[in-house]
């Protein structure tokens, strides 16, 4: 430090410091370890030299200030940096003052530490251009002077613009493993440091038992700083496809859309569409409108293609808001079917939703109320009778709620409410045009938890029982969203288990379950749920499956065990005593280490025609991955359908990849088909060079020097 404060007030006062301040916006400082004056104009620093103008930052083993000619002369090793982001080092040169023009001998500049320019000399040319002659250009680390990097770019001169962050090459040579590949007399790459940037992106190859061999080249359009345009050419023997990305950025959102157009064998003379888009935007009074997009012109080419694999695309535009004791939202929502033998014309294709909640806590009765109104309405584009059915309907309720904790920690939980809900069927001659009804409801929920604290591990079991009752009849117009009713730990406590409000629980009903956790010193946790329930009356719309059915409902059973090392199982089922066996059941597994790990799930649904299953579904589900070293990587996945005995998907990908390049190898194959899509198979192959992008790097791949 009091290097630093003498040397720093010497240089202050000498013509140096005087020259720097007229020349450059930022005063120059010359720190070093001994200070010598030649003459009357030269000034001779070394030890520790270093050289300091804004941003710029200069080391050297000696530097000679000329008052004369206003330059440095530079004894290496020299190291000049910019930022944070680029670094020139040297063995000797001379520079201006303010650091910004001169000649280096001997020179390497990197950027971002990733890639390096290797150059007989450098010119710096006020302050924005960098002229490197005879240079070689790589992002390998290179560990011995007789072994080359696995790739480099020579040239016999390279331009670097500051201002543009950009790097013009001439005769330009990529070499691998010192092999000549190919020639380019003018390269334009981005240097590292620049996030955006138009060019090519990685190409990649794919071949397609449908489509057979094609390539991919993607060339990215940078339109602005706040949006861009990517079009990729998909070339083959039997397709040809414009496949295209937009995106732009606002003060208050963002929107992204995507598709391809296709002219293929698979449909000839048929052009093909694919297009989806999402976008968000933040509005006055904490609203937030959404929107997502999804259209294709027929039902195989999304899955053809490998653009989507869902089998109903929905579009939907929202409008929300959530504060701390309200939420409302407003939507509009268009379905597309793309299953075969279902008809646009016969589900619901457009569908409207409106809810908002409110609650407050009033001080004279304490707890809470909570009141919501909400409105929902679909519509199907057929005028057949019962096939064209259209449904609206109209919902409010009121409720209070409060809790009390009595003696040994015992809790309890009272409800009390009614709602109103209205109802309008059209194009249904066998049910009720219209529909009105008020129903009021209740319950108290008992909680008791126990928990006992050794030194090996805290043990938390919690008895639950609730009482409930909901008035009113059963509903006469048809269900239509409620067709599917999941029985879990999350609504085993509630008065009705209905997905939405145009169906409810009726009569009074008992619920028991049982919570037991524990949470070990060792990294294990634990946790186990069961429960039941019983109605004095069978709703008729509850399903086999749903676990609900009759007067007493299936058993629910829910376990998790988890390891803070990575080891996680989770499994729940739905167990009907009667037949001594489970309607319904998935478990899930995974072990999740840095280097490997593997995931599993199992999924039983048992025959149910009312949710038009008519056969059992069994499925497994396995994905993988396994780091093999310090450069290679494998992945797999695997789907088998049990039910049918036969493999339903399968992949395997491989990558190599180091600090300079990365190659990924992947295949699948689809098994299933249909009368839409036949069963297919899809190899692909990219390769890209390290460096030229802004991507995170990962230090775990860069290749280790060894003496």
């Amino acid at each position: 430090m009091r290097r630093l404060l003498l040397a720093t007030a010497l240089v202050s006062l000498l013509p140096f410091g005087a020259v720097s301040q007229t020349r450059a916006e930022v005063p120059a400082i010359l720190i070093a370890d001994a200070l010598k004056i030649e003459g009357k104009t030269r000034l001779v620093a070394t030890g520790n030299v270093e050289a300091l103008q804004g941003e710029r930052r200069l080391r050297a083993a000696r530097v000679i200030y000329d008052r004369e000619k206003d330059t440095l002369t530079l004894e290496g090793p020299i190291t000049l940096t910019e930022g944070e982001d680029v670094i020139v080092l040297a063995d000797a040169g001379e520079l201006s003052a303010d650091l910004r023009d001169g000649l280096l001998i001997g020179a390497r500049m990197i950027f971002d530490r990733q890639v390096q320019l290797a150059a007989q000399s450098i010119d710096r040319i006020g302050g924005r251009y960098t002229q490197l002659y005879q240079v070689a250009a790589t992002s390998c680390r290179v560990c011995a002077s007789d072994t080359p990097p696995l790739w480099q770019i020579r040239a016999k001169r390279v331009i670097h613009d500051q201002a543009e962050q950009q790097l013009y090459f001439d005769s330009a040579t990529l070499q691998i493993l010192d092999v000549p590949v190919f020639w380019f007399p003018r390269l334009r790459l981005p240097d590292p440091t620049l996030a955006r940037a138009s060019g090519f992106l990685i190409p990649q190859l794919r071949q397609n038992s449908d489509l057979g061999l094609g390539l991919k080249v993607p060339y990215f359009l940078r339109i602005g700083d706040h949006k861009d345009l990517t079009l990729t050419p998909y070339l083959s023997p039997h397709t040809r496809t414009l496949e295209w990305r937009y995106r732009q950025a606002f003060t208050a959102g963002d929107i992204f859309f995507n598709g391809a157009f296709s002219d293929d064998d698979l449909r000839p003379g048929a052009s093909r569409i694919w297009f989806e888009g999402k976008g968000r935007f933040d509005l006055a009074n904490d609203w937030k409108l959404t929107f997502d997009i999804e259209a294709v012109s027929d039902k195989a080419y999304a899955l053809e293609y490998s653009y989507s694999d869902k089998d109903r695309l929905d579009s939907e535009l929202a409008l929300t808001r959530v504060k701390r004791n309200s939420y409302s939202r407003a939507s509009i929502i268009g379905y597309q079917t793309l299953r075969a033998g279902e008809l646009n014309s016969t589900i619901p294709s457009i569908v409207g939703d409106g809810i908002h909640e409110q609650r407050f806590f009033p001080g004279g009765i304490g707890g809470e109320l909570r009141f919501s109104a909400e409105a929902h309405s679909h519509y199907r584009y057929s005028n057949t009778d019962i096939a064209g059915r259209d449904l609206s309907r109209a919902n409010a309720s009121a409720e209070w709620l409060r809790g009390w904790t009595f003696g040994p920690g015992l809790q309890a939980q009272a409800t009390l409410g009614v709602s109103v809900d209205s109802f309008w069927v059209d194009q249904d001659s066998t049910s009720p045009s219209h529909e009105a009804e008020a129903t009021p409801y209740g319950s108290v929920t008992l909680r008791w938890p126990w928990m006992r604290q050794t030194a090996q591990a805290t043990h938390v079991i919690e008895p639950l029982l609730m009482l409930g009752w909901v008035g009113g009849s059963v509903a006469r117009h048809p269900n239509e969203e409620s067709t599917r009713v999941e029985f879990d730990e999350g609504n085993l406590l509630s008065l009705s288990r209905f997905p939405a409000a145009d169906r409810r629980d009726r009569g009074q009903s008992l619920a028991y379950g049982l919570n037991w956790t524990r949470q070990g010193t060792d990294g294990w946790r634990s946790s186990l749920s069961l429960g039941q329930v019983f109605h004095d009356v069978a709703h008729p719309d509850f399903s086999r499956s749903s676990g609900l059915a009759g007067l007493s409902s299936d058993v629910l059973l829910a376990a998790q065990f988890r390891h803070a090392k990575g080891l996680d199982f989770t499994l729940r089922t739905l167990i009907d005593t009667g037949r001594t066996g489970g309607s319904k059941a998935e478990a899930r597994a995974a072990f999740d280490r840095p280097r490997y790990g593997l995931s599993a799930s199992y999924v039983w649904l048992g025959q149910d025609p009312t949710e038009t299953r008519l056969a059992d579904i069994s499925e497994w589900n396995l994905n993988g991955y396994w780091r093999m070293g310090s450069h290679w990587r494998a992945t797999t996945n695997w789907r088998y359908d049990v039910a049918s005995d036969q493999t339903a998907e399968a992949g395997l990908g491989l990558q190599f990849k180091n600090e300079c390049v990365e190659v990924n190898l992947t295949a699948s194959r689809r098994f299933t088909s249909s009368t839409i899509v036949a069963p297919s198979t899809d190899f692909g192959f990219t390769v890209s060079l390290g460096g030229f992008s802004a991507k995170t790097r990962d230090t775990s791949y860069t290749k280790t020097c060894h003496n």
